[in-house]
């Protein structure tokens, strides 16, 4: 992002910069946990070489495709977010960018997204429109349960299967267990991140998995975490992975429960750098696969 800031004239980073934050561009860590589990489909899906185009159509497709969906976000939440300490400097909230803009920036965004989605084959470009399904309901689902974070992991997740099917061209097992393995995955580390809201949602009436867990957050997430991780270890034998593998998940073992183990669930700032760990799980678990 500073590489792009610096070949980019200041005026006109300037004018983009509501739509960088409203697309969430200036918060990659959002890009990178769409990406790996499309990263970890595609690389249990691979035998012999790397399909390098696949793989970078799968990074453009996350980028793109995050950015529309916190796009529809806040234009669902826009009033809520007013009321919410961290929420309130976006854009739709604070008024630097009209809803109308914002619905044209998400259909821009939407459209280019779709460009991308063809490139693939036809199970994989079926398997990505309906992904549009629980993107939709998403933003709606705090209003209406405590585990909005169950139907982020069911979204957010989901490129599981479309890097599989892109490389195969069709379902597996594998797959399928990737998949729940990073809804797991999500429900632990967004769990934590809706701790850093706790109060305000509590004044507003949303809900959370944060406030249905309260004391129990921590053994919640350490419960999450660990049947990520089998699922994960299921998934390297059902593909006769090897001793790198499981290092990887080893490694990766290790941050997630330093993550549940000592995040401090009353401290917003705590809540977010511990979140933040997940992008190095994301990568230390692809390097794994990779290496197998």
């Amino acid at each position: 992002l500073d590489y792009v800031k610096k070949m980019i004239p200041a005026n006109v980073i300037e004018k983009m910069r509501p739509y960088i934050e409203l697309g969430r561009f200036d918060k990659p860590i959002g890009i990178w946990l769409l990406l790996f589990p499309a990263w970890w489909g595609a690389a249990f899906a691979e035998n012999v070489f790397i399909d390098i185009w696949i793989f970078f159509l799968l990074l453009a497709g996350a980028a793109v495709m995050r950015a529309a969906g916190c796009t529809y976000n806040d234009i669902v939440d826009r009033n809520l977010d007013k009321e919410v300490a961290r929420t309130q400097t976006r854009p739709l909230a604070n008024g630097s960018i009209s809803l109308p803009r914002a619905i044209l920036f998400m259909t821009l965004l939407l459209l280019i997204g779709l460009v991308v989605l063809l490139q693939f084959n036809r199970l994989t470009i079926f398997i990505g429109a309906l992904s549009l399904i629980p993107v939709a309901l998403y933003p709606f689902m705090k209003r209406i349960t405590y585990w909005p974070q169950a139907f982020l992991g069911l979204t957010f997740n989901w490129g599981a299967l479309v890097g599989y099917t892109a490389i195969t061209g069709s379902l597996a097992l594998t797959p399928l267990v990737v998949y729940i393995a990073g809804f797991f995955w999500t429900l632990g580390y967004d769990t934590v991140y809706a701790h850093q809201d706790k109060k305000d949602d509590q004044l507003i009436g949303i809900k959370s998995s944060a406030l249905k867990l309260g004391n129990n957050t921590r053994l919640a997430v350490f419960i999450f975490y660990a049947v990520m991780v089998g699922l994960l270890a299921f998934a390297g034998s059902l593909n006769a992975f090897g001793t790198t593998y499981f290092v990887s998940l080893l490694a990766a073992t290790a941050i997630l429960f330093y993550q549940a183990g000592f995040v401090d669930l009353d401290n917003p700032a705590s809540c977010l750098e511990m979140f933040k760990l997940n992008q190095w799980v994301g990568l230390i678990l692809f390097l794994g696969i990779l290496s197998a």
